[in-house]
């Protein structure tokens, strides 16, 4: 049974300081680590690699993301666990402007091998978020739908192997994913580049959503400089009482939208 999940959000990103990068996957909107951002990376696996040994996360779960997998490699080599791509993890986009297109979606798990080899592709995303974007309303839902089904199949197939998992994501779905454990919507919160947070299982509660308690959120106390770039909901752009909508992806109108669980509760 899993006791322990913590969650990290991708180090200090190159575009945020050079407007000429280049995406390695060629994904629009995918930019990789700063130097400085790498460095956040390294912290992160020192931290959980001077956690006792019974403390550490065994498996690994990130977002698709060139970011998120680069900021989760450091931690994979240090303990020597696999990384399984999630792509319910992935970045949040508000909704799309109808008629520019979808928004991106990186490959699949065997494409994204060939970039980090610490990837183990037998692990078959159980949700994908729409490509026409989401509202905060939608954001809550996949990250309450993605546990609800993620906990009970990590403990389907691999039994009690694994007490302690990592989920590499991105500041909004990281918010969503501590509100959805601790089942408070409204919670507070702002998550800086690579911080941590650190939800323990209640020993008197069954289910996933809500039973969790909260050993730390967003902390960035094992980083040299503290957490960077933190970001909250409160920064969401609001127009008309409604997110302001972002624009697609030129050409890509037709492209297959693939959303919402890849397996079910009765499967599990």
């Amino acid at each position: 049974m899993i006791e322990t999940i913590y969650i990290a959000r991708h180090g200090f990103r190159l575009n945020w300081i050079n407007t000429n990068w280049k995406s390695p996957t060629g994904l629009p909107r995918d930019p990789p680590l700063a130097a400085y951002g790498e460095a956040q990376a390294q912290e992160l696996a020192a931290h959980f690699l001077a956690l006792p040994e019974e403390k550490r996360p065994t498996l690994i779960l990130s977002s698709p993301y060139y970011r998120c997998l680069q900021t989760s490699k450091p931690t994979s080599q240090a303990l020597e666990v696999p990384i399984y791509v999630e792509h319910g993890l992935s970045e949040w986009y508000s909704p799309v402007t109808p008629g520019t297109g979808l928004h991106p979606r990186p490959s699949s798990a065997a494409v994204m091998q060939t970039y980090f080899s610490e990837i183990d592709p037998s692990w078959s995303s159980i949700w994908y978020p729409t490509r026409r974007g989401e509202d905060v309303d939608a954001l809550h839902e996949r990250a309450n739908g993605l546990l609800d089904l993620l906990v009970v199949e990590i403990e389907r197939r691999f039994g009690d192997k694994h007490k302690n998992i990592l989920l590499v994501s991105h500041a909004a779905t990281v918010i969503v994913l501590c509100r959805a454990l601790l089942a408070q919507p409204d919670l507070p919160l702002r998550v800086g580049c690579c911080s941590i947070s650190e939800l323990s299982r209640k020993s008197d509660t069954s289910g996933v959503l809500g039973a969790w308690d909260a050993k730390a959120l967003a902390s960035g106390s094992h980083l040299k400089e503290g957490a960077s770039r933190d970001w909250g909901m409160e920064d969401i752009q609001i127009a008309n009482g409604k997110v302001v909508s972002d624009q697609g992806i030129p050409g890509t109108q037709e492209e297959e939208d693939n959303c919402g669980p890849q397996i079910h509760r009765s499967s599990l």
